[in-house]
């Protein structure tokens, strides 16, 4: 047995060694597909524009714009001088948020009068849309908070007023910034996309050139067929996810606080799993075409979707939320950023873990029974 499926696995390997395509496309595709993503997928807020429309013009509105643009999550690009400028900055996507001060603002605080303000936001993007106006409620709110305590501070004689204070700390990434939630999470959607397309294309060219036939007529078993074509294929995707963690690592240097090798033993059970699952769509396609874009519709796709990588699964409906446990990417990810962000192990993962490896048997299961042997 293990003679056989070294055989298929020297075979393999000196096709792969003679095509230069799939060598380009398992190490220059993953690492192009890192860095696009990992520099264009942002859900940050830094420098959004915003106007403004003081009607006041004093020194406490002054102080309060300063505010704004010493935060950091605002860049001011506008001074508004009529209403009618306020909805065509918005129509044309020239201000993210737009602030309107009245124009008794600073004699409402002085009487001690509560001052209302008004924040108009560009929905067009509503993630985005609500980080900005908590952004923006949130430095209001320091600033009344201080005018309050200077209040206090300057009127003796008026009975203290009593002060809630929060002081809200971050934990596992406290800069809140979105790469080191993506990247982590393109390390599964990277090894769900190219090892199922390679091994797809590999097994159904196969069938096209009619080569197939002599596994058919051979000796050799299904399942020896299925693991000695799975296991090159496994080793590239390994050295893959070896490649694209060192260079997101190094790239968008993201932290990774838990156990390397407990990573790459999920790495290792995930790899078998994507590439199973790229030999069970060869198994039931017969030409290239088909299998590429069957495994497209398969893996890449919902990995997307469906994995927790853009949205959290807690936001989707109920039914999409069982639907999610089809896809192993959503464990493959979990397991990613609980090791890299939260630093938690086994006692934590291993649902996930012991999810990866059924789902992997179920896999190689299924591809060698599809994958019958015939007679000549």
């Amino acid at each position: 047995m293990k003679s056989l499926i070294f055989a298929v696995m020297l075979k393999e390997m000196r096709e792969i060694r003679r095509d230069p395509i799939t060598i380009a496309v398992a190490v220059v595709l993953p690492l192009l597909m890192l860095y696009l993503f990992g520099s264009a997928l942002s859900l940050d807020v830094k420098d959004a524009s915003f106007a403004v429309y003081d009607q006041d013009g004093g020194p406490a509105s002054r102080a309060l714009i300063d505010r704004f643009s010493q935060s950091g999550y605002f860049k001011r690009t506008h001074d508004i001088r009529t209403e009618d400028e306020i909805a065509e900055l918005l129509d044309r996507g020239r201000a993210r948020l737009v602030l309107i001060i009245p124009p008794d603002f600073a004699q409402q605080l002085a009487r001690g009068e509560t001052a209302e303000l008004q924040a108009l936001a560009d929905g067009s993007y509503s993630t985005t849309a609500m980080v900005i106006l908590g952004y923006a409620e949130a430095i209001v709110q320091g600033y009344a908070l201080e005018r309050t305590r200077e209040r206090l501070a300057t009127q003796g004689g008026v009975a203290p007023l009593a002060l809630v204070r929060i002081e809200s700390r971050v934990w596992f990434n406290a800069p809140l910034e979105s790469v080191n939630y993506i990247v982590p999470g393109l390390f599964g959607v990277i090894l769900m996309a190219f090892p199922p397309l390679l091994t797809a294309l590999a097994v159904v060219r196969e069938k096209e050139a009619g080569s197939v036939q002599q596994i058919f007529v051979s000796p050799i078993q299904p399942y020896e067929f299925i693991a000695g074509k799975m296991i090159p294929y496994a080793v590239i995707a390994f050295f893959e996810m070896i490649m694209i963690l060192v260079a997101g690592l190094w790239w968008f240097h993201i932290p990774f606080r838990g156990s390397f090798p407990l990573f790459l033993a999920a790495t290792v059970i995930y790899v078998f799993c994507t590439v199973g699952i790229g030999l069970l769509v060869s198994s039931i396609t017969r030409s290239q075409l088909v299998a590429m874009l069957l495994s497209l519709l398969a893996t890449l796709m919902p990995s997307f979707l469906f994995s927790g990588f853009l949205f959290p699964i807690y936001t989707m409906p109920t039914m999409l939320q069982l639907y999610t446990y089809l896809f192993p990417a959503r464990y493959f990810i979990e397991i990613s950023r609980g090791i890299a962000m939260k630093d938690v192990g086994l006692e934590v993962l291993w649902p996930q873990f012991l999810a990866l490896l059924l789902y992997t048997a179920l896999v190689f299961v299924a591809t060698t029974r599809l994958f019958r042997k015939k007679v000549a």
